[in-house]
């Protein structure tokens, strides 16, 4: 528990990410004690070495298991600090290297098919349009989005507050087209699917309660499936396409980063790696001497 809120308050990470380093964590003490280690002051890195070769041979991706070896030092650096162990066995100990992996998106013909498919004439469609079009006009992370509660909407100025990774606020601003179809599920569906709930969620399922990640992960699966959209989608695949289309049509890369609450802006890089086909694309259909 005081490592959960060492993860939370002082490293500020995002309330998934703590949850998945606290499974991390129970998995290694299983693998500590299939090797009858139970003093943790025993633990060298050659435990920590073949737990992350166990997890290889069990056929785990190279970025789980960096998230594994990011838990285990994060754990262990913990440990020091508070003088539970003397010695942390995790210094020298690399994280596995990640591969910079270009994210699939969608084109911008294959978004507003996308974005057509909810029937605005009923009461869980209007929700799904308002969902649809503000993660895509916002570039919002799923999980900022279904965490939106009324307070945090303000149509009248066109701005939104959302909490990002390590609960960082930042102030967003909502298109025309996501305004129109929010406003249209708050004055005529939310209350209905809301019920006699008291929720503060802006976004709530039919029972009336706060949408999940895996509630919305079905419904886009779900608007996807019917556009004929071939695309293999993930929770993030709009986010990825918002990028990519503001860069293709002139944005600066410093605003795209603030827009996604990027803390990085290499992590705003990978998106001009998506853009360069359309650039070749350009260049040979207007450059004198392309052809």
């Amino acid at each position: 528990e005081n490592f959960l809120n060492y993860l939370s308050v002082e490293k500020g990470l995002a309330v998934n990410t703590c949850s998945s380093y606290e499974l991390d964590i129970k998995s290694f003490f299983s693998f500590l004690k299939t090797k009858s280690i139970s003093n943790i002051n025993s633990v060298t890195r050659h435990h920590i070495i073949g737990y992350l070769l166990k997890l290889k041979k069990e056929g785990k991706s190279t970025a789980t298991s960096a998230r594994h070896m990011a838990a285990i030092k994060s754990f262990f650096h913990f440990l020091l600090a508070e003088k539970v162990i003397t010695e942390d066995p995790t210094v020298n100990l690399e994280t596995p290297k990640l591969a910079k992996v270009i994210p699939r998106v969608l084109s911008q013909k294959e978004t507003e098919l996308l974005l057509k498919q909810p029937n605005v004439l009923s009461d869980v469609g209007r929700r799904d349009k308002a969902m649809l079009e503000l993660l895509y006009g916002t570039g919002m992370r799923v999980s900022e989005l279904i965490n939106l509660n009324l307070q945090d909407i303000n149509l009248d100025l066109g701005y939104l507050r959302c909490f990002g990774k390590g609960s960082k606020e930042r102030i967003v601003p909502i298109g025309s087209f996501a305004e129109q179809a929010i406003n249209e599920y708050l004055v005529l569906s939310r209350a209905k699917l809301v019920k006699k709930n008291k929720e503060s969620a802006l976004f709530v399922n039919w029972r009336g309660k706060r949408l999940t990640r895996q509630g919305f992960w079905k419904i886009l699966k779900e608007y996807a499936c019917r556009a004929g959209i071939e695309t293999i989608l993930t929770p993030h695949t709009l986010r990825h396409s918002v990028a990519t289309h503001m860069l293709e049509n002139g944005a600066d890369l410093r605003t795209v980063q603030e827009l996604l609450g990027h803390a990085d802006i290499t992590t705003t890089q990978i998106y001009t790696h998506l853009t360069k086909g359309r650039l070749k694309n350009v260049y040979d259909n207007c450059h004198p001497r392309a052809k």
